[in-house]
């Protein structure tokens, strides 16, 4: 894993399948604001809860010109399923081989009942519409968290 990526870098440059299988790419977003969100895992209570929140606040995001990313290790199919299944409306990336989820700190080594691996912490990074990472949340708490994104996008935004 590279250097910790820090508030003022550049963000990292990436192009991942969404749920329809498109290629989406950061740089198409030049000139926005861009909620770029890691989770572990579709039709989770905790995952579904904070793609729920950030459905429901989508407008708000969409008013202060920012868009809404969310990423995990599941294949685009799941993401599908999990935004037929929720009714979710905000876009879902495929990172199956854990490269950008790598290149952001986001996978890690995690412990689980004294059990040891690799997994998905839950972080956000928030980017300016010049590409430089505005503000970050690293081992995100799901409660209270898509408010949180969404009052530091209305204290920064210009």
């Amino acid at each position: 894993m590279g250097e910790k990526l820090k508030v003022g870098d550049k963000a990292p440059l990436f192009c991942l399948p969404n749920q329809d299988e498109e290629d989406v790419c950061l740089e198409d977003f030049k000139g926005k604001w861009i909620v770029l969100y890691f989770y572990p895992k579709d039709n989770t209570s905790g995952c579904t809860k904070e793609a729920i929140g950030f459905t429901e606040k989508k407008k708000e995001f969409e008013a202060l010109n920012a868009i809404i990313l969310g990423v995990s290790p599941d294949s685009p199919k799941s993401h599908r399923n999990f935004i037929q299944k929720k009714k979710l409306t905000i876009t879902l990336l495929s990172d199956q081989e854990h490269k950008v989820l790598e290149t952001y700190g986001a996978w890690q080594l995690k412990k689980m009942y004294g059990r040891e691996y690799m997994g998905v912490v839950r972080s956000t990074f928030l980017i300016d519409p010049e590409g430089k990472i505005a503000h970050i949340w690293p081992k995100v708490k799901v409660t209270g968290h898509v408010e949180d994104v969404l009052s530091k996008l209305k204290e920064v935004h210009k």
